[in-house]
This record gives structure tokens, sequence and C-alpha cells, in this order.
């Protein structure tokens, strides 16, 4: 069995299934001596995607899919930018099941900066992604303060649109 672990955007299930196709199934996750930023750089100046880095004793919560087969992650690659934006590593997440290895995409070397901020329609992705999340964790998200007013084809540069989970 393989499995992809999403704390980002790909916490919509919507947005996965559009990006790869169906999975086997989907479970909350939490991954270990990790902190959420909103510090990897996009193709708009200003504008974060999320990206984990080690904290001890932080956690990131999210999304853990299980995939059809394991070549399935390869389908996500170009969407996350591998292996130039971001890298795949293979962490432990644990879940009430147990813990599981899965594929975590992380942000590559010199692709982050600071004071950067997530759009509104991609942080709209992470709060979609509330089934797997604490209700603590959820209001926390809901909290970070976001982008607003940015127009489809800077929204497209992004990966987003408001029409589509893709």
């Amino acid at each position: 069995m393989s499995y992809y672990f999403a704390y980002g955007s790909n916490m919509n299930t919507a947005r996965v299934e559009a990006r790869i196709g169906a999975t086997q199934r989907s479970l909350a996750g939490v991954l270990h001596d990790y902190a959420l930023r909103f510090d990897k750089a996009s193709r708009v100046a200003g504008i974060a995607h999320a990206n984990v880095v080690p904290v001890v004793d932080e956690r990131v919560e999210g999304a853990l899919f299980e995939l059809v087969e394991p070549g399935q992650i390869e389908l996500m690659d170009p969407y996350e930018g591998y292996p130039h934006e971001y890298q795949r590593h293979r962490l432990p997440v644990v879940t009430e099941e147990g813990a599981f290895d899965a594929w975590v995409y992380i942000a590559a070397p010199g692709t982050t900066a600071n004071a950067l901020k997530p759009a509104r329609e991609y942080l709209a992705h992470l709060l979609a992604g509330q089934p797997f999340l604490s209700a603590e964790y959820h209001r926390k998200l809901a909290g970070v303060e976001a982008v607003v007013g940015l127009d489809d084809p800077t929204l497209n540069l992004l990966g987003l649109s408001r029409h589509t989970p893709r």
C-alpha cells in the first residue's frame, strides 16, 4: 500500500480526485514534530503556498490518502512542482489505525520566503479539509490572514480557480 499525506490545498478531496483520480480511502492524519507554515513562495509575489518544517513537539493535521497503486503519486508531481518546487519525502503519519509511511511534499531548498500570505481561494481548499481536522486546528487555519481580491488570471498562475476544484 502507498499513502499520500496532504496538509495544504489537497486536503480538499475534490481537488485530489480532479488531479490524480480516485483513491482507496482517506483518513485523518497527523505529522508529528512538524509545523505548518505559509512560506513556500508562489509564482505571484507575496503569495504563499503551504509548507511543513521540522519543529519538535509541534504537529500538522491533514488528510492521509491511500493510493490505488504506488505510481499514482507521480500524477500529483506536476501540480506540486516536483522536484524543483517541492520534494517528496516518506514520513510517518499517525492515524486512529496506527502509523503509515506516506509521501509528503516539502518545499525544496531556496523556495521559501518570509512575510508571505496565502490567497483566500487557496486557504478555502485547506478549510475544506475540515473532516480531517480537529476543531482547534480548523479554527487556527480559519484565522490565517489571506490575500483577497485576486483576479482570475492571477489565480490561474497560482493553480487556482473560482470555478473548479482543480
